[in-house]
């Protein structure tokens, strides 16, 4: 994922490695596992959000479903 394309800064291979890690364990960390993976990672709360969201976005794209949340009724 290009990281400055989607307004993040350039990260790491090791924030990346952190990031992706975490993301296999849960894709939707709650607000303390994000602060903790955010220190991690020497990023800011709203940036680690941002990474999940998006990642969870590619995510669903693979898995074939739509990029956005929706109902499946949509």
């Amino acid at each position: 994922m290009a990281s400055q394309a989607i307004g993040l800064p350039p990260l790491s291979e090791e924030q990346v490695k952190v990031l992706e890690e975490n993301f296999k364990g849960c894709r939707f960390p709650d607000g303390t596992t994000l602060m903790l993976i955010a220190a991690e990672c020497g990023l800011s709360e709203e940036e680690t959000l941002k990474w999940f969201k998006l990642r969870n976005a590619k995510w669903r794209q693979a898995e074939g479903f739509p990029a956005e949340l929706g109902s499946v009724l949509d």
